[in-house]
């Protein structure tokens, strides 16, 4: 009777613990997809927020190089874009674009001496910076973050869990190759 009863007592430790070891497993790969969520979040916010920012250094451009409507087009068809694209490549893709077309508009304001020293132009290529910084921190975050929600998923025990619970791996937010801004936006004072 007392074997019966320390195998019965183990059995149901065994059972206790892995049971709370479940739990823990399930629950941390779910804080983890909200983590992902979460900072996509913020690498959405700060793209809207440099897409807020355009049409401003658009119309201050405008009242110095109105003639340069190619450019102006350019940038307004980027942002649309941008604000379309769903997902973390579509995002970068139209990211990518969204920085060739800056790089084109603020190159006006080397020809323009007058634009060059207009305060609003000032400020908004500031805020222009800013906003960049911004969205490579927020960037780098989120990708740290889907690098590990990734691997949490492909390892065990998460990849016994992943599928039950519709897990999938998330996208990483990357400038698809070829699409690179070689000369990307350059901010001077």
């Amino acid at each position: 009777m007392k074997i019966f009863l320390s195998i019965l007592a183990v059995a149901v430790v065994l059972l206790l613990v892995g049971g709370c070891t479940a739990i823990q497993v399930r629950n941390g790969l779910i804080t983890k997809d909200e983590m992902v969520k979460e900072q996509w979040s913020q690498v959405d916010t700060q793209l809207v927020r440099r897409a807020d920012l355009i049409p401003n250094l658009v119309n201050t451009v405008k009242g110095y190089a109105a003639h340069e409507s190619e450019i102006f087009t350019a940038v307004a068809q980027a942002r649309s874009a941008l604000i379309g694209a769903q997902g973390p490549a579509a995002k970068a893709e139209a990211a990518g674009a969204v920085n060739g077309a800056l790089g084109r508009l603020l190159a006006i304001g080397e020809r323009y001496p007058d634009l060059k020293a207009d305060q609003s132009f000032i400020r908004l290529q500031d805020e222009l910076a800013g906003t960049e910084n911004r969205i490579a921190v927020a960037r780098g975050r989120y990708n740290t973050t889907v690098r590990e929600y990734n691997a949490s998923i492909r390892r065990f025990p998460g990849s016994f869990f992943a599928p039950g619970l519709g897990l999938e791996r998330a996208e990483y937010f990357e400038v698809p190759e070829g699409k690179q801004v070689a000369d990307p936006p350059e901010v001077k004072f």
